[in-house]
C-alpha cells in the first residue's frame, strides 16, 4: 500500500470548500468579508483548535519579516493565524489536493492571500531549496509519518541555521494499543505514533536541538471531553465534523478513552536549528 497516497485519500472530503461555505452562512458569516476568527471552528484540525494554534505560534515567536514552513497545513488555519496576527510569510504543504484548494479559496476570502501560499507536496520532499525559511511548525501531522528520520532531515534541509521549529503531535505512551479510528486514522495500518523520547533522539540526529518539551494531554483531555458535550445534540453546521464526516463522535470518544486510558500522550516541542 502507498501509505501516502492512503493518507491523502483519508483526508479527502468531496466539495469540503462548498460544506465550509454553506456552514458560514448558516451560522451567519458574511463571506464577502471572511475573517480568520469566522473560520476557527472548522480552520483548526488538531486538538485544542484555535487555543492550541495561538499558544504553538507564541512559542515559536515568529517576527513580522519571517517567512515560516506550514507543514501539513491542511486548509490552512494555523498558516492564516500567522499572517492575520504576526503579519508574517507562511508556505504551507500538504499532501491532500482538496486541503489545499479549499486553503487556497478560503485564504483569497479572508484577504491573505499576498502574505501566504500552499503547495500540494510530500513532507518528505519538499519543493524548496535550502536553508529557506526562518521557522517552522507541524500541528498534528507526523501520526501518519513512518519515516520520521527522513522528515526531520527533509525539514532542517529547508530551516535557516539557529530558525525555531515546533512540533505539536500525538504521540505514543504505555503499552496498550491505540483504540481506533481516530482522527488521523481508520485503523492501526496509516498510524505512526512514536514516544516522546524517541522523539527527541530522531529531531536530535536530524541537526536540531530541543529547548523546550510540553505535556498537553490534559489539556486534550479538557478539549475532548468539551467536543463530546458540544455534539451530543448532533453535529454543529461549522465543525472539525465537516473535516472528519459521520464518524466524527467516535472518532472524538476514542481520543478520548486513549489519553484517560494512557495510551497517547500529547506533546508540544520547540527545537533549534544547529
Amino acid at each position: 500500500m502507498n501509505i501516502e497516497n492512503a493518507v491523502a485519500d483519508h483526508y479527502g472530503i468531496p466539495d469540503l470548500l462548498g460544506q465550509i461555505f454553506t456552514g458560514l452562512e448558516r451560522v451567519g458569516a458574511d463571506l464577502s468579508k471572511l475573517t480568520t476568527e469566522d473560520l476557527a471552528p472548522v480552520d483548526e484540525f488538531h486538538i485544542g483548535g484555535r487555543k492550541a494554534t495561538a499558544h504553538a505560534i507564541a512559542k515559536l515567536s515568529p517576527a513580522t519579516d519571517d517567512h515560516v514552513l506550514d507543514i501539513g497545513c491542511g486548509i490552512g488555519g494555523a498558516a492564516r493565524y500567522l499572517a492575520a496576527n504576526v503579519g508574517c510569510r507562511v508556505t504551507g504543504v500538504d499532501l491532500t489536493p482538496e486541503f489545499i484548494a479549499t486553503a487556497r479559496a478560503l485564504t483569497e476570502k479572508t484577504g491573505l492571500g499576498d502574505k501566504v501560499s500552499y503547495e500540494v507536496a510530500s513532507a518528505l520532499d519538499m519543493p524548496f531549496a535550502d536553508a529557506g525559511f526562518d521557522g517552522a511548525i507541524t500541528l498534528h501531522v507526523v501520526m501518519n509519518i513512518h519515516d520520521r528520520a527522513g522528515l526531520y532531515g527533509e525539514v532542517a534541509r529547508v530551516l535557516k541555521p539557529g530558525a525555531t521549529f515546533c512540533v505539536y503531535d500525538v504521540m505514543k505512551q504505555g503499552e496498550d494499543a491505540v483504540i481506533y479510528p481516530v482522527p488521523w486514522a481508520e485503523t492501526a495500518e496509516t498510524s505512526h505514533l512514536t514516544p516522546p523520547d524517541e522523539m527527541l533522539e530522531l529531531l536530535d540526529g536530524a541537526g536540531f536541538e530541543v529547548f523546550e518539551v510540553e505535556d498537553r494531554t490534559d489539556f486534550a483531555r479538557d478539549f475532548f471531553k468539551q467536543t463530546l458535550a458540544a455534539v451530543s445534540d448532533g453535529p454543529p453546521p461549522l465543525g472539525l465534523n465537516l473535516l472528519m464526516g459521520d464518524t466524527a463522535p467516535l472518532k472524538f470518544k476514542n481520543m478520548l478513552e486513549n489519553v484517560e486510558q494512557g495510551r497517547i500522550a500529547v506533546v508540544q516541542m520547540l527545537a533549534r536549528r544547529r
